[in-house]
């Protein structure tokens, strides 16, 4: 018998940043050229931010700020790809490894769809798990809210994770 309660959890994740100076913006572990970047303490990278905090609220251990504090100088200018690895660790040492993904990045621009195959394979070696497991999709706000206005991108993110052993 597993020493957790249940063999599967389901998380959750949201993360949102607004656009500042730059000239591409982080999603997905992938460069995207841009006319802006995203204002944030490490890369921005919204889509992977979300997918952090999804892991972490299936595995009941809190979210990204609690163990990446934009207060520690350790994290600025962060590689998410690095933070979710460090995810993928905490996750892996309370007893969880992750079944699959599904994330969403809401945004007018940059277009997503030409770099959805690349973003799969940058995040399914981090997360462990094969691409075809990875989902990544876009949508617009139909030019509504500040994400329709051009001010910033948004992402959301579910993982379904399962005990090891």
């Amino acid at each position: 018998m597993s020493e957790h309660p249940v063999d599967f959890r389901i998380g959750q994740g949201v993360d949102v940043h607004a656009f500042g100076e730059g000239d591409h913006v982080m999603l997905g572990g992938v460069r995207i050229p841009h006319e802006h970047g995203l204002v944030a303490h490490s890369d921005g990278d919204v889509a992977l931010h979300a997918l952090c905090d999804a892991l972490l609220g299936a595995a009941a251990l809190g979210d990204i700020g609690r163990h990446f504090p934009p207060s520690d100088s350790r994290w600025a200018n962060a590689d998410s790809g690095d933070l979710l690895s460090g995810v993928v660790s905490l996750l892996a040492a309370a007893g969880w490894g992750v079944i699959n993904i599904d994330l969403t990045i809401v945004c007018e621009q940059p277009r997503i769809g030409p770099h959805v195959e690349a973003m799969r394979e940058r995040i399914a070696p981090l997360l462990g798990i094969g691409p075809e497991v990875v989902s990544i999709k876009a949508t617009t706000t139909e030019r509504l809210g500040f994400c329709g206005r051009g001010e910033g991108i948004a992402a959301t993110a579910v993982a379904l994770v399962r005990a090891l052993g």
